[in-house]
């Protein structure tokens, strides 16, 4: 345990953001599992909030930048062999 008062926050601070980042990174995980459930014409409507959900993961720092890449690009193929 840290003994020091500005490490005591800092862990604090690394607890709370750690949960935030695991709830972002679910829903996220989960809008993309529905959105490849849904029948084509639900998956294009859907394409665009996903898309937003995984560029807030990359610009937040949960995701690396170039995952969010892959898996907007994986989605957006899923989406236009699935019409």
């Amino acid at each position: 345990m840290a003994n020091h008062t500005a490490t005591k926050k800092h862990s604090r601070k690394t607890a709370t953001r750690t949960v935030r980042n695991k709830y972002y990174g679910k829903t996220t995980r989960n809008a993309i599992r529905d959105m490849k459930a849904a029948d084509p014409k639900e998956m294009g409507e859907k394409l665009p909030k996903v898309a937003a959900m995984i560029d807030k993961l990359a610009k937040r720092g949960i995701i690396h930048k170039n995952k969010a890449a892959n898996l907007k690009s994986k989605l957006a193929k899923s989406v236009n062999t699935a019409k």
